[in-house]
């Protein structure tokens, strides 16, 4: 159901709504919204400190702790987002933001204090295996946002052109609306709940959740700073066109990740009660990673082929550039779902310690690159090093989980799957003579799929072992 909706609902708002907007405002204007926006969820972290996968694999284990841990936690979220707010302003003093950009800043940040809440009572849920109704969850504010932003951009009711200031207040209202329901949901299955403000339950619960914290903010800085950086570093319009350029192909690249989150988000409470029961984790990374990694190939080696026809169905202007960027971030979708499942499953393990390290590498190897490239190849500079540090994060995590877990690797399906690689490329070279480039994009995907099918890299026995697994 999770993988349903969230494939019913946000391509549908991605593709519908936010693309709309950005083709209705334009890149430059999207694109500063964009950078902010990821300015914004950098520093998120301090909104969460770890809470919510610490949260997670906590209350997986130990059920009881809910209703204690939800009175106290929803005391310090409050303390914490006043710390968030007053940081968030004080660092975009600092680098320079002007004031349209604080106006739209201090939406953007309360936005963030509602979706980091959102999240938290999410992982509730989500711990307590109550997956359906997190599904639910998990689709209620885009869906929100999908019914308001149709009526403002298909209506003109307002009377007035469509603004990206009204894409955010829209954002604001349907964000209000889904932590209403999702309280009320959580207040259901845990009884009465008294707001507190327990100083001394948050400095033990802080210094527990604090490695996750740093993981987390490592973890976004690299794969955020990018609009953000491209925005700072290049003068005046052309940073924020070139971010909107970005965004353009980042919102692909966005929609796809999301269901290895997904998956990933699932995985957390699984692997983590697996681990506590010493149960062989091997089947299910095996498993997991072969349903998301075989959609994955044939995504990236569909937008490589089909980058240009992609985005000039998709976008007004500046398609042909964003298109060269598309193909090279959707190369690193590979690295980002091999990601999603060995850090899921050492997050689980509580191996914090060698995430982090390997997070503040991709982190500064990020940054590095970002600073190299973009004064001289602007946005697409940025989308190589994204490429190059999602690529070099996800070997590091697989290794680790080997390394820890002592995984045997499995030589017939890595050989599989790099033979699949290979025949999809092939596909795609060939398919690529269709004249109706439509025809030879469908032609590629359905070939691909059932291929994979017939290999044996991916079974629909597989999925279901995942959905249906005794917690």
């Amino acid at each position: 159901m999770l993988i349903f909706l969230n494939i019913l609902i946000k391509p549908f708002y991605v593709f519908g709504i936010e693309r709309t907007v950005q083709n209705v405002v334009g890149d430059q204007s999207f694109g500063l919204y964009f950078a902010l926006f990821n300015f914004s969820v950098i520093l998120n972290i301090l909104l969460d400190v770890g809470i919510n996968n610490f949260n997670n694999r906590n209350i997986a284990q130990h059920n009881f702790l809910l209703t204690k841990h939800l009175s106290n936690i929803i005391g310090l979220k409050f303390v914490l987002s006043l710390f968030y707010a007053f940081v968030c302003l004080i660092v975009a003093f600092i680098i320079g933001y002007d004031k349209v950009q604080f106006q739209l800043l201090f939406f953007l940040i309360f936005n963030q204090f509602l979706i980091s809440f959102i999240l938290y009572l999410r992982s509730n849920i989500s711990a307590l295996h109550f997956f359906r109704t997190d599904s639910l969850i998990s689709v209620l504010d885009r869906s929100i946002m999908i019914i308001i932003c149709g009526i403002l951009l298909f209506t003109n009711i307002l009377k007035r052109d469509f603004t990206i200031e009204m894409f955010v207040y829209a954002q604001t209202a349907s964000y209000l609306l889904t932590v209403v329901v999702t309280f009320l949901m959580v207040l259901s299955k845990s009884g009465k709940i008294t707001i507190r403000f327990n100083r001394r339950f948050f400095l033990v619960f802080l210094k527990k959740s604090y490695p996750y914290a740093i993981l987390i903010f490592l973890m976004a800085f690299y794969n955020r700073i990018d609009s953000v950086l491209i925005e700072r570093l290049l003068p005046g319009k052309l940073g924020d066109e070139q971010a909107g350029i970005y965004a353009q192909a980042f919102r692909l690249l966005d929609v796809v990740a999301n269901f290895g989150f997904l998956v990933a988000g699932l995985l957390l409470p699984i692997f983590a009660k697996m681990i506590k029961d010493r149960e062989n984790v091997g089947s299910m990374v095996h498993l997991s990673h072969s349903l998301i990694i075989v959609p994955a190939i044939v995504v990236a080696v569909s937008c490589v082929f089909y980058n240009k026809e992609i985005m000039q169905v998709l976008y007004h202007s500046n398609s042909n550039e964003s298109a060269r960027i598309l193909g090279i971030l959707m190369i690193g979708l590979l690295g980002i779902m091999t990601s999603y499942i060995f850090g899921t499953l050492l997050t689980a393990n509580g191996s914090l310690k060698q995430l982090n390290i390997m997070a503040s590498a991709g982190m500064v190897l990020n940054i590095v690159l970002n600073i190299i490239l973009i004064p001289k190849f602007l946005a697409l500079g940025s989308a190589y090093a994204s490429l190059t540090t999602q690529f070099i994060t996800a070997v590091a995590q697989m290794a680790i989980a080997v390394i820890i877990f002592k995984l045997e690797i499995n030589w017939k399906y890595i050989l599989r799957l790099a033979a699949f690689v290979i025949l999809v490329v092939f596909l795609g070279f060939l398919t690529a003579k269709i004249t109706n480039w439509f025809y030879g994009f469908a032609t590629l995907v359905g070939v691909s799929v059932l291929t994979a099918f017939l290999i044996k890299l991916i079974s629909l026995k597989n999925l279901f072992n995942i959905i249906f697994y005794k917690k």
